[in-house]
């Protein structure tokens, strides 16, 4: 399976004080996970295989419900292609 690009923007429904050490032990979780990415002010792009991309989206709701999200807004995007996509391609100039 080629490569895509997946960004995912996650909002707990958390305390304001408990949101971004939240969102920074998603950003943990992707980090672990071994695949490539790259954090941006809004939303957290990943490189590799569709399957683990998504795997790593239910992981992170994982994460959120455990920590005490009792709800979580996740925006996905995803960028596929039977060619392949790469982050770089987007980025270099």
């Amino acid at each position: 399976m080629p490569k895509c690009n997946l960004s995912l923007q996650i909002v707990p429904m958390v305390p304001v004080e408990d949101l971004y050490p939240l969102v920074n032990r998603v950003i943990d979780l992707i980090k672990g996970s071994g695949v490539k990415y790259t954090v941006g002010p809004m939303e957290t792009t990943m490189e590799g295989k569709l399957e683990d991309l998504l795997q790593i989206v239910a992981d992170a709701q994982q994460v959120c419900t455990e920590a005490g999200a009792e709800r979580i807004l996740s925006m996905v995007k995803i960028d596929y292609s039977n060619k392949g996509v790469t982050i770089e391609e987007k980025i270099v100039k």
